[in-house]
């Protein structure tokens, strides 16, 4: 490539109070380029990309941005999009309430003598949604379509803007294998327009796929970039990169011990919270066995999410009907406390909205589903809460100034943690983990796979739902394949393949 970068970082260093978060990092990016940053949680990819985009405004950070050749100190967002740099984070910034055309176009509003021309508005937001392969009303609430259809959403948003260089930030870690790929084909395709990418994913197949050059950063530093097109680049070398050592195996061994059924649930039926007379979940039977590592695959939309939060003492959907049994001896699950109580815990998709206080430190969130394990007569004892705050970042390789720090300052990885660290200390029988490696780098999830099979080998009963099928033939004893409601196909995990699992799905819409 014989043309000059579009975008140089030199000697980036971002300090916070205690913590280094980039030194002296370096980072360039080509015309017409997808560049992939990829680094582990905590290495500090999304904190430079927040200095390039002025989130952490100029003079906040030492180091230089050059930008189409001139140096730029960005002090806001707005300063970087008026540049033509627009970043999509992996912390979405949708206004719930507010209808998909009302946030694509918030604050850039299609108007004529002041009066919003919702005609122009709507016709331009179907343009955009079938760019991303949305087929909802512009009309359609944020807060009534699920996480991977927001981030499409987001994706649209952008594509309205005149992007130069556009940064994603983990696009694909809510979305399934077809529309992942979708959206690598139209990152392709913004390349051929000349727009440049940066990516930013833990999903190094997709990397492979798709990156002209690759940057790894580690503990805040430049680690290695390496150029597809003329280096020797695979994933273990980027993996080696990542973690600075060998990563033999993805999924850590598991020999199961599985005893008798923990968990069955029987002719599970939910209602829409808004549609009521549209059905969610349609008769679902499920049993989970004593040790057993249970998952639930299906594509987006399948009504995995919304059958795991109801069985969860109904935090999604209305009209629920149906039967839980633990130990063969019916239990009430009709309210979370009551799930909670029965031996129950879930662990949320959207860890941000659902699973932690973020304005809070990790020593209160850790202890937040299980207040009576770290009080003395309805009292917090401050000791006991410290204890048990530590051990779990301990246990579970939180990476943090310590136990004090609020989990909004934490990467996603190492947010992941606390939350599973909450619902282990309320020592459930059944934990079901909703996307558990969500956004979450190649170590972690290793680490977390760990966890599961502790679990495992402790004989609780684990559910895991994941849109990450080689995750699911990886870690699982026995997989569900739900579509449209439906358990549609059961097969012990040793005999299950991707194909089969699509294959079901394809056979229950009789194609």
């Amino acid at each position: 490539m014989g043309a000059a970068p579009i975008l140089e970082m030199r000697n980036i260093t971002k300090t916070f109070p205690g913590v280094k978060a980039l030194s002296d990092v370096n980072l360039s990016v080509m015309p017409a380029e997808i560049h992939a940053v990829v680094g582990e949680n905590g290495a500090g990819k999304s904190t430079l990309m927040k200095v390039l985009s002025g989130v952490y405004p100029s003079g906040t950070y030492d180091g230089a941005i050059f930008f189409e050749g001139k140096e730029r100190h960005f002090r806001t967002i707005a300063n970087s999009e008026d540049a033509g740099i627009i970043i999509i984070h992996q912390e979405l910034a949708l206004v719930p309430l507010l209808s998909i055309a009302e946030n694509i176009f918030l604050g850039h509003e299609t108007s004529r003598n002041g009066i919003i021309n919702w005609y122009e508005a709507f016709s331009r937001t179907r343009e955009l949604l079938s760019k991303v392969g949305l087929e909802e009303h512009p009309n359609t609430l944020i807060a009534n379509i699920g996480t991977g259809k927001q981030q499409l959403v987001e994706i649209a948003k952008a594509l309205n803007k005149k992007v130069k260089l556009l940064i994603l930030d983990e696009p694909t870690s809510s979305l399934n294998e077809k529309d992942s790929n979708a959206l690598l084909e139209l990152l392709k395709g913004f390349k051929a327009q000349g727009i440049s990418c940066i990516l930013i994913t833990h999903k190094l197949n997709e990397v492979m796929k798709v990156a002209d050059r690759i940057t790894v950063i580690r503990d805040g530093k430049t680690i290695d970039t390496m150029d597809v097109h003329t280096g020797a680049v695979n994933e273990d070398r980027i993996i080696k990169a990542m973690v600075g050592r060998e990563l033999s195996e993805r999924y850590p061994p598991r020999t199961p011990k599985i005893g008798e059924t923990l968990l069955e649930v029987k002719n599970w039926s939910v209602y829409h919270p808004i549609h009521a007379d549209r059905q969610v979940i349609k008769g679902v039977n499920l049993n989970v066995r004593a040790g057993e590592v249970v998952g639930i695959a299906g594509l987006m939309g399948s009504g995995r999410t919304e059958f795991a939060m109801s069985l969860f003492g109904r935090s999604y959907g209305k009209r629920v009907s149906g039967e839980v049994l633990l130990h063969n001896k019916p239990v009430d699950v009709s309210t979370i406390p009551k799930a909670q109580a029965a031996g129950l815990a879930y662990v949320t998709e959207d860890r941000k909205t659902f699973g932690l206080v973020l304005i809070d430190h990790i020593k209160h969130n850790i202890s937040l589903a299980n207040l009576p394990g770290v009080a003395d007569h309805g009292v917090v004892n401050d000791i006991r809460e410290i204890g048990v705050a530590t051990k779990y970042r301990k246990d579970l390789g939180i990476r943090s100034s310590g136990i004090y720090q609020t989990t909004v300052n934490l990467s996603g990885g190492n947010q992941q943690k606390v939350v599973l660290s909450k619902w282990l200390f309320s020592e459930p029988e059944v934990l079901i983990l909703d996307e558990p490696t969500r956004g979450i780098d190649v170590g972690a999830k290793y680490e977390i796979y760990g966890i599961i099979n502790q679990l495992a080998a402790q004989g609780k009963a684990v559910i895991v739902v994941s849109s990450e099928m080689p995750e699911l033939l990886g870690i699982t004893d026995r997989i569900y394949v739900m579509n449209e409601g439906r358990f549609v196909a059961e097969m012990p995990a040793k005999e299950a393949t991707q194909e089969k699992i699509m294959r079901a799905i394809m056979k229950s819409w009789g194609t």
